[in-house]
């Protein structure tokens, strides 16, 4: 099975990508629209929403209710990312021990995680009860 995206350009730093029956447009300048590393970083949180449901319900939490992510990336000197963190609030109770292996198990399953570069991985914090 592959995944298939027709971009296309008309003309400076924006690009509109097709996806199935989804449009949307990113804007390498960030002036139109969100920038590529803005994109890459809505991507990866996206992703890690189901991941931590899943890895949630597997690691014996049922339901983990509302879930926030703050993500967040530095960049260097080259105004590439050089690190990436997530700031994760979920609405269930989960105790340290609980959320280490959620997390453990969502970054199985999160399949941008797992594409990216290890130096890339989102450094994680999980706070439930916070809703």
């Amino acid at each position: 099975m592959s995944k298939t995206v027709t971009t296309t350009s008309e003309e400076g730093f924006s690009a509109t990508n097709e996806t199935r029956d989804f449009e949307t447009t990113i804007d390498a300048t960030g002036e139109d629209a969100p920038d590529t590393l803005e994109a890459l970083l809505a991507a990866y949180g996206s992703c890690y929403v189901p991941a931590l449901r899943v890895g949630g319900e597997q690691r014996g939490v049922d339901d983990m209710g509302r879930i926030e992510i703050d993500v967040s990336g530095e960049q260097n000197d080259d105004d590439k990312l050089e690190s990436i963190e997530f700031d994760i609030q979920v609405e269930a109770d989960v105790d340290d021990e609980t959320a280490e292996n959620v997390l453990e198990r969502a970054d199985e399953l999160c399949k941008v995680h797992d594409a990216l570069k290890s130096e890339l991985h989102a450094d994680k914090s999980l706070e439930g009860g916070a809703f």
